[in-house]
């Protein structure tokens, strides 16, 4: 559904934010290790969220990504998504078809049209503070092993 690099971003931006929630700042190759994602291609894509002003890039000895706490709240999963794959996930076709509408419908059109629908609606209804609170708390993990205690 998500590009790789979009899947990147979501997680990246969760793990700041829950950071940030303890008041931490963090660099590049902890972001990378902790949502399993390789350094350089990390990197990049927190210049993306850095340059639409998703998440802080604090420079200096003690620099590194932050979230503040008033932009966790206000920020919405679908911000970071049109950032990083822009807005098909929210307009196109199921089936990739560039003329599909409701005047023209493909195959899948309404049925996925209420898909995308209920995709939007998560999207633009879940905040950054809402999914670092779970992370947090242990009731939730960015990567496909938990770490064992």
């Amino acid at each position: 559904m998500f590009s790789k690099t979009c899947e990147y971003a979501i997680k990246a931006s969760i793990y700041i934010a829950s950071q940030s929630l303890e008041n931490k700042r963090v660099g590049i190759k902890e972001i990378a290790h902790e949502i399993s994602s390789p350094e350089a291609f990390t990197a990049k894509i927190l210049q993306v969220l850095s340059k639409n002003h998703l998440v802080d890039s604090i420079k200096g000895p003690n620099g590194g990504f932050e979230i503040q706490p008033e932009k966790m709240r206000s920020t919405k999963l679908s911000a970071i998504v049109k950032a990083v794959d822009g807005d098909n996930i929210f307009i196109n076709c199921g089936l990739g078809l560039k003329n599909c509408s409701a005047k023209n419908p493909c195959p899948l059109h309404n049925q996925f049209a209420k898909i995308r629908n209920d995709i939007t609606k998560l999207l633009e209804s879940t905040s950054l503070e809402e999914l670092a609170t779970g992370l947090t708390s242990g009731l939730t993990f960015l990567t496909s092993v938990q770490n064992q205690a």
